[in-house]
């Protein structure tokens, strides 16, 4: 395999090297990832998180794991074991499904395989610019835009999706200001976005997941970007929880609200957001916090949680998507994805 490098994601002479985003911002650590099992540990972990970056991760593992082991019940075995690793976010899905065809359909070449895990990181890179392009057009000088959770080169090998969106508006120079969503209880927009942020050198504010819908009410915010994790075929989508409070508040304030996403996060075959997994986590992520400062609880030792890491926003509250094809409306989805 080639040498890769992203902000979060890397191989090296044939070794592959995730950013622990657990112990960012304080710390920038580099795990290297010997085989798939570490990897699903990682991803399971969110060490290496972001629906597009998982995707990526998972297929160079098994591209690496296959150049070692090309015997295809194994390579398929590790495939499962992979996509079983965050169920929400489909692009972990279908990366792993275009590996698993090729290699079907080449009898297993593991350089086929090879090539097809690295065409899916280039790809990736390409479909954040084309989505940062068309997005940042809908920014105006000088706005307050909102986002949440963590969605620029943590999450994808690219500039991002959402915040690729927010940091090309920025660099067209119109002097924008980002409000940011902590977004408990992982807290990767205090941790995460604003670390992108401070490096890009963009203004930002970090507020309490709380606190959005009281700067909508005094007309603080002109606009919000989130990503996605899963688009279903009408426009329902899941995103990190506090997204649809988020989309409820922008319809009531009347303030634009977008989602961002490449084609690879887009399921057809999913009709609705009823239908979208919704991953459980373990409760300690709600009971307290840990990170590179250590660990705080601050609940009840045993206090009973409820742990989505994900929520269902349904398109009535969406005011556009912005593909790597273009703005469409829900009722374009289908036909924007036919090819």
């Amino acid at each position: 395999m080639k040498d890769l490098e992203s902000m979060s994601l890397k191989v090296e002479n044939g070794k592959l090297f995730v950013l622990d985003q657990q112990m960012l911002p304080h710390q920038e650590d580099w795990i290297e990832s010997k085989t798939p099992e570490e990897m699903s540990k990682i991803i399971l972990d969110l060490k290496t998180r972001g629906a597009p970056l998982i995707g990526v991760s998972a297929v160079l593992s098994l591209a690496l794991y296959a150049e070692k082991e090309p015997h295809p019940e194994k390579i398929m075995a590790k495939a499962e074991l992979l996509r079983s690793s965050r169920p929400t976010a489909v692009n972990l899905m279908n990366a792993i499904d275009r590996v698993l065809e090729v290699g079907q359909k080449t009898q297993w070449d593991t350089l086929e395989i090879t090539k097809e895990a690295e065409n899916i990181f280039e790809e990736d890179v390409e479909l954040c610019e084309k989505m940062a392009t068309i997005g940042s057009q809908l920014i105006k000088p000088n706005e307050n835009v909102l986002t949440h959770c963590n969605t620029g080169g943590l999450a994808t090998v690219g500039r991002g999706t959402a915040l690729g969106v927010i940091s090309k508006a920025y660099e067209n120079q119109k002097g924008i200001h980002v409000y940011v969503d902590e977004t408990r209880p992982l807290l990767q927009g205090g941790r995460l976005t604003t670390w992108e942020l401070e490096s890009l050198g963009i203004p930002y504010t970090l507020i309490c997941d709380n606190m959005a819908g009281q700067l909508m009410s005094v007309g603080k915010i002109d606009r919000i970007f989130v990503g996605a994790d899963r688009i279903a075929a009408n426009g329902d989508f899941a995103n990190k929880i506090g997204t649809y409070s988020l989309a409820v508040n922008a319809k009531f304030h009347k303030v634009p609200f977008y989602v961002v996403a490449p084609f690879t996060t887009f399921d057809k075959n999913c009709p609705n957001g009823k239908e979208i997994p919704i991953e459980q986590r373990e409760p300690d992520e709600v009971r307290g916090v840990k990170g590179s400062f250590g660990k705080v609880v601050w609940s009840p030792k045993n206090a009973e949680t409820y742990n989505p890491a994900f929520d269902v926003t349904p398109e009535s509250l969406v005011s556009g998507y912005v593909l790597d094809k273009g703005l469409f409306k829900a009722s374009e989805l289908s036909k924007a994805f036919e090819n």
